[in-house]
């Protein structure tokens, strides 16, 4: 049992943990300056909206509501993913934003890592406008302040667990946050599942993109396959050319 557990788990993880483990170590915490830069960001924004003089700005700048014009709302929504929520511990999205931003970061790099961030957050954002208008959502939601990381990190744990064929870990996510919106129904649990769909359309349309690539590519290939032989043999020194080998007997005869 114990032997099933460690293959599994090596199945499971070890691409994963290879895909981390070497830019960790050759280049420590140089390997996450995005990441690094957005846990002080928070912070800063976490010590500045607890002054008296800092919480009009901050809400100002990166606080988001569904009652807000669309085009105010989404200047702001970037900056959201670094306000951390006020009745929640700034600890979880400090630990969030380290754990799960930097595996991302290592993995897909910086700008894809904002990216999916991105669209993950964003597509909470615009659930609630539209769960609000559709009637599916109460009216009380849409004065709900949406901050904090917790919706695009879900979108990159994910998203990065299923690039790299960790699919129980992905089922675990998103089993979780189900359980999440079905224990606990408020509109951050089900602005994660709509993050989650819109991750999840994401991975399927960039696996579809791939496989079309590759199916043109094969296609591409049987087609150029008898003019580079033919042109490869071409090309061979006289030595090697079976157009040119001749043996003795010919050779003399063209004396």
């Amino acid at each position: 049992m114990r032997h099933r557990t460690a293959r599994w788990a090596r199945a499971e993880w070890e691409p994963l943990y290879e895909a981390v483990r070497g830019p960790l170590v050759r280049r420590r915490w140089r390997a996450v300056p995005m990441t690094l830069a957005a846990v002080c960001l928070t912070a800063v924004i976490q010590i500045v909206q607890n002054r008296p003089w800092g919480h009009r700005p901050v809400q100002d700048l990166g606080a988001v509501r569904a009652e807000d014009a669309l085009w105010l709302a989404l200047p702001r929504t970037p900056l959201s993913l670094f306000v951390p929520a006020l009745d929640l511990p700034v600890w979880g999205a400090l630990a969030q934003i380290l754990l799960v931003f930097g595996i991302a970061e290592i993995c897909l790099g910086r700008w894809r890592t904002l990216a999916v961030a991105y669209v993950a957050t964003l597509a909470g954002t615009l659930y609630a406008r539209v769960g609000i208008r559709l009637g599916v959502l109460p009216a009380s939601d849409a004065q709900v302040v949406d901050t904090g990381p917790s919706a695009a990190v879900v979108g990159l744990a994910v998203y990065v667990s299923l690039r790299h064929h960790a699919y129980v870990t992905a089922s675990a996510v998103v089993l979780a946050m189900i359980v999440e919106a079905v224990v606990k129904p408020n509109l951050a649990g089900k602005e994660h599942l709509a993050a989650l769909a819109a991750v999840l359309a994401l991975c399927a349309g960039e696996r579809l993109l791939r496989r079309r690539r590759g199916l043109w590519r094969w296609r591409r290939g049987r087609q150029r396959g008898p003019v580079d032989a033919v042109s490869s043999s071409s090309v061979l020194p006289p030595s090697q050319s079976p157009t040119i080998r001749r043996g003795r007997s010919q050779r003399r005869s063209c004396r």
